[in-house]
């Protein structure tokens, strides 16, 4: 017997109006939108080369990073050539297998960041807590180990986010608020009963934000107390930023989706949640590697070698 419900969702299209009510800031926000995707391949991909090519480089610290750079690029590269296809084109209609792989795709990357940011803070709470330990309590084994667990939990988040969406029905074109295909959208499209998918999305999304962020705080409080108790104003300083740029791009990508819970669900407030997400989902991809790279020494020096070498080779 054929499921008539699955044949007429998959023949159902999502309208996503993204910034259409704006006709006259469609060309300005395409070349924004467009730099930024821009910045943001060239500097997480060109992180992950300079950490590849470079001996001085190859700490668990920066194998940290490399990974968190590559899950950046993938997910604005999932996210924002749709944004910019949709400000030069009339037609904004995109299907529901296309919206479902579009999401899924987008949590893989979004969870694993969580567990990775997690992740490199355990590596600063050794690097500072237990510097004597450092280099055999983060062996190469340990740190292959926790980046499989990221990009595993990643997946199986996808994965049961995915499910839940997959047994809605969706019985008629939506148009839909929004320029990304995030879990409300589904929501919003659906015609069935979707109490098991918002129980499913309250959990996964709750468990991965406030587990990662307590124990990325966690880690933190040891830190600060094992600086405090430091004698040296410089050794103080030095521990203190090796942390900072770890901290500072905690600090935008947790208070982003803090800032983005806390709004209002009001019809007020769509631009706002809209203008959030665009900095939740296209900005902090390109902000991480100006992040690590502006505040951090090593990286500095590298890419100062690097242009040097370039001018004199020509």
């Amino acid at each position: 017997m054929v499921n008539t419900d699955k044949n007429q969702s998959s023949a159902v299209m999502i309208i996503l109006l993204g910034f259409s009510d704006y006709p006259e800031l469609q060309v300005p926000l395409f070349l924004l939108f467009f730099t930024i995707y821009a910045v943001t391949v060239v500097g997480n991909l060109g992180m992950i080369v300079i950490i590849k090519i470079s001996p001085k480089l190859h700490t668990p610290m920066y194998f940290f990073l490399s990974h968190l750079s590559f899950v950046d690029f993938c997910y604005s590269t999932i996210i924002t050539p749709k944004l910019l296809e949709n400000l030069v084109v009339k037609d904004r209609s995109i299907s529901i297998k296309g919206c479902i792989t579009q999401f899924s795709t987008g949590v893989t990357c979004v969870m694993a960041e969580m567990v990775m940011l997690a992740v490199m803070a355990y590596d600063r709470f050794v690097a500072i807590c237990y510097p004597l330990l450092y280099t055999v309590s983060m062996s190469s084994k340990l740190c292959a180990f926790l980046v499989t667990v990221a990009y595993t939990w990643g997946i199986i988040s996808s994965v049961v986010l995915t499910y839940s969406l997959l047994v809605l029905s969706f019985c008629e074109t939506k148009i839909i608020n929004n320029f990304v295909c995030e879990y409300s959208v589904f929501l919003s499209a659906s015609c069935s009963d979707k109490h098991f998918s918002e129980i499913i999305l309250f959990i996964f999304v709750n468990l991965n934000a406030f587990c990662t962020l307590i124990i990325i705080l966690t880690y933190y409080l040891f830190i600060f107390v094992t600086i405090l108790k430091m004698h040296s104003a410089s050794g103080r300083y030095k521990a203190f930023s090796t942390c900072a740029s770890h901290l500072t791009a905690v600090t935008i990508f947790y208070g982003t989706i803090l800032f983005l819970y806390c709004i209002p669900n009001s019809k007020n407030s769509w631009l706002v949640v809209k203008v959030g997400s665009v900095f939740y989902t296209v900005v902090i991809p390109m902000l991480n590697p100006l992040i690590y790279s502006l505040r951090n020494n090593e990286v500095k020096e590298i890419l100062k070698k690097l242009i040097d070498f370039k001018i004199v080779s020509q």
